[in-house]
């Protein structure tokens, strides 16, 4: 490796400065950059950088001190009873998430929560901007009034698709929180554990460079609360019509548990489900390890229409490609689980992989 600086995370300027002191007391050498916020689908906020040399010390230091792992816990004033959180950012496909999250609060009894988390570099950050003097207060005030005029302009489209019929009409309301988006759903969550996180997403055509750093990735790594990710394209805006919905499985003993979570998020749904394997290598231990899992699924869900099939051997995300495509898959249910920092940053999840190359919804269950 050489001394070229990479960038090791992007926060807040707070949690920015707390890995900084913790890496440089270790003797690691630290710079730190303001980020703007380019694209509501890509992290923003202060850039951590290191030499590049020093990246495998960093990350043991960071894995050891499980500084990640510990949020403040704040108190966040939201009504009792079970929750649907649909964070937003006022794009087209965060409408679409609540369309389908309107329509599945109304079947399950639930009430929603819609959450925009916004990033001010003003108010996060002491580097210089420029030769000119900034008025951060007054920045902050301008920024806070547009944010405030989004989710009054969404909400008076929900009310608009409510009153028309449109949507059932739901109790919700809706919070703005400021920080990075991806640390206020999981802080959120953390603390009042809705029952389901119904996001938007581009789909799969978008360009490589509107993919990295994804909310909807970083959630869907950590978040333990099932999240639904809706790509932008999806055709039907309830989830009753997805009459075909397939359950990825490795054969792990904790997805017959997410199985469980899957069938109670589907509670008075009636979909056809398809079992199938997420390792196209050829192993006759997945036919055995599928009957014992047909057996078992026989005498726990007598009720549910379950197909059980095993993938061509090849390429994963062609291979499940050509299945969804062949069954006219409606969604795509899959398990994942925390890994540590080093195995999400080289070797990206099976969650996250099929969440940038695919165009069918994904229910992500914490196996």
């Amino acid at each position: 490796m050489n001394n070229n600086l990479i960038t090791l995370a992007i926060h807040t300027f707070e949690k920015a400065q707390i890995l900084k002191t913790i890496l440089e007391t270790e003797g690691i050498e630290v710079y730190i950059h303001n980020v703007n916020q380019i694209l509501p689908v890509i992290s923003a906020g202060v850039r951590v950088r290191i030499k590049e040399s020093d990246l495998p010390h960093a990350l043991r230091i960071i894995e050891d001190n499980k500084w990640l792992e510990e949020i403040k816990e704040e108190r966040i004033a939201i009504n009792q009873g079970e929750k649907l959180l649909i964070p937003v950012d006022f794009s087209d496909y965060s409408m679409k998430a609540c369309e389908i999250g309107f329509h599945y609060a109304d079947r399950v009894g639930a009430e929603i929560v819609i959450m925009h988390a916004y990033f001010s570099s003003y108010s996060h950050t002491f580097i210089p901007l420029g030769d000119t003097p900034i008025d951060k207060s007054e920045s902050i005030k301008k920024l806070l009034k547009q944010v405030q005029a989004d989710m009054e302009n969404l909400s008076m489209q929900l009310q608009q698709k409510i009153e028309t019929g449109i949507l059932p009409k739901v109790k919700y309301e809706y919070i703005l929180r400021e920080g990075l988006p991806e640390e206020e759903i999981i802080t959120f969550c953390k603390v009042c554990r809705p029952i389901l996180v119904v996001m938007g997403t581009r789909g799969k055509n978008q360009k490589d460079t509107d993919l990295v750093g994804s909310v909807t990735g970083e959630i869907i790594e950590v978040n333990k609360v099932p999240t639904l990710a809706i790509p932008e394209n999806v055709p039907f805006n309830d989830l009753s019509k997805a009459k075909h919905i397939a359950f990825a499985t490795s054969f792990n003993p904790h997805d017959l548990i997410a199985f469980d979570s899957f069938m109670k998020l589907l509670q008075g749904f009636c979909p056809k489900i398809y079992l199938f394997n997420i390792s196209t290598s050829h192993d006759e231990w997945n036919e055995i390890r599928l009957s014992g899992i047909r057996k078992y699924f026989k005498k726990q869900y007598p009720e549910a229409d379950i197909v059980y099939t095993i993938l061509d051997d090849g390429d994963l995300m062609l291979a499940t490609e050509r299945f969804v495509r062949d069954n006219q898959v409606d969604m795509i249910a899959l398990t994942t689980h925390r890994r540590n920092i080093l195995a999400r940053m080289f070797n990206p999840g099976i969650a996250r992989k099929m969440l940038f190359h695919t165009d069918t919804p994904l229910l992500i269950l914490h196996a």
